[in-house]
């Protein structure tokens, strides 16, 4: 099987997302288009004289770092309209997520793993893309909010790090038979509705509340949410509302279209209110400590069923797999200088493919066929659902090497039974890895030496 077309990652992109924590993964996921200050830029306020709270083997975790994190917690919490637990659990929550991501971090830079600034590029530029702005406003905004970009990108490295981990160390635990895939399906048919199998497209507008607001500004905050729905329901067309009216990052640029992703990649609050609606179809006024929200659903659809109609895409890609002779920071300008005499007319794709893509497609100038949403990784299906046809992409870095990418077509066609079996394949997959990686990271907190320090000061 070709690399490219292994599992798209069923807990959604790692990196393009945000920076915000959770259980399994100790920070490395978070939910989709989330707005910049409800996930990674908010400051918790002035810093205070710093001191250190724990110490990790000899690395040291301080005051101010338990302070960003947990306010960068509690905002995307609030952003998904959960409910925030009691603060005190939230600190130690919050500090011993910072004492394992620590260990994991230590574990993989001592097994060699790195992360070049070529590929922190590719990540800042793909949150800037998600939330609707370039990186330069990114970097504004990061500045703005009381976080260098400095720190930011080295969040971004982190994160890269531990994903490396996972795909380099962990792969072996990803198997997934036949009969796994048969079962599956077999309980699909019975009615268990998987929502990782479940896709849609929602936009959505978002009247922010400020923190701590008055009851004045609910008030008034809900009123013009509600006037809101009125007019959508009276036939306005929502982008337009959208681009007008909402709060929500990159809204003006996107019309508030979040994109299509599985449901278990949307906030539960938006998940739980459009469960039962159909395509068209408005929320409510909803809720959040964010502010209120409105949300319409545009397309969705049961990828675990036949006669599934997606838009498929017809690629090709050159791939370099960076080894002692060659650097990663080698083989991206190797493909840079491909992708410019390419397009100077010096070269030709599929004859540079045959002899230099260094994986199963090379034979066939590079030709990856045609493939449905969920056949690749997100990183590279990122950057190819964003190319026109017969435009060539910047290299892409993905779990397995260094690709060049050129979208041949697009069209829209019924998902075989075969492609439908690859999917939920994938989707497996990806599950086992993920359970392997919260083994693998409990394993390692437990050989940890923690020493505690004097208690966060918040």
């Amino acid at each position: 099987m070709n690399p490219p077309t292994l599992a798209r990652a069923a807990a959604g992109a790692v990196l393009a997302m945000s920076l915000a924590l959770t259980a399994a993964a100790q920070g490395l996921r978070a939910t989709p288009q989330m707005s910049l200050r409800q996930s990674v830029l908010s400051d918790p306020g002035p810093q205070q004289a710093d001191y250190i709270v724990a110490v990790v083997n000899s690395e040291p975790i301080t005051n101010n770092e338990v302070r960003r994190r947990l306010y960068r917690y509690e905002q995307q919490l609030a952003a998904q309209g959960q409910p925030l637990p009691p603060r005190p659990q939230l600190v130690r929550e919050v500090l011993e997520r910072l004492i394992a991501e620590k260990a994991q971090l230590q574990v993989a830079r001592d097994t060699g793993v790195k992360v070049e600034d070529a590929v922190v590029d590719q990540a800042e530029e793909q949150v800037a893309r998600q939330n609707g702005i370039g990186v330069p406003e990114l970097r504004a905004r990061v500045a703005a909010d009381g976080m260098s970009v400095a720190q930011f990108r080295d969040d971004l490295r982190n994160q890269i790090l531990l994903q490396r981990v996972r795909d380099r160390d962990l792969q072996s635990k990803g198997k997934v038979s036949d009969l796994e895939v048969d079962q599956y399906l077999r309980e699909q048919q019975q009615g268990a509705s998987d929502p990782a199998l479940t896709e849609m497209n929602l936009a959505h507008i978002l009247v922010a509340l400020p923190d701590n607001p008055t009851a004045a500004q609910v008030a008034q905050a809900q009123a013009k949410a509600d006037q809101l729905l009125q007019r959508a329901r009276a036939g306005e067309d929502f982008g337009k509302l959208a681009r007008e009216n909402s709060d929500a990052a990159g809204a003006a640029q996107n019309s508030g279209v979040i994109g299509l992703r599985s449901a278990d990649r949307l906030p539960p609050l938006f998940l739980d209110a459009t469960r039962n609606l159909g395509e068209g179809q408005l929320s409510g006024v909803l809720r959040s400590p964010a502010g209120f929200h409105i949300v319409k659903v545009l397309e969705k659809r049961e990828l675990g069923k036949t006669g599934i109609s997606v838009t498929q895409s017809h690629a090709r890609h050159i791939l370099l797999r960076p080894n002692a002779q060659m650097t990663e920071a080698q083989a991206r300008q190797k493909l840079a200088d491909f992708k410019r005499r390419i397009l100077a007319g010096q070269a030709d794709f599929a004859t540079l493919a045959r002899e230099n893509s260094q994986d199963g497609s090379a034979a066939g100038g590079g030709d990856l066929g045609w493939a449905s949403p969920g056949m690749f990784v997100p990183e590279f299906e990122d950057v190819l659902d964003a190319l026109q046809p017969g435009q060539i992409s910047d290299p892409v870095t993905t779990r397995f090497g260094v690709h060049l990418i050129q979208l041949l077509e697009r069209r829209r066609a019924t998902m075989s039974p075969r492609e439908q079996r690859e999917v939920v394949r994938n989707l497996l997959r990806e599950r086992k890895l993920d359970e392997a990686y919260a083994q693998w990271a409990r394993e390692v907190r437990g050989r940890a030496y923690v020493e505690y320090r004097d208690p966060p000061q918040l």
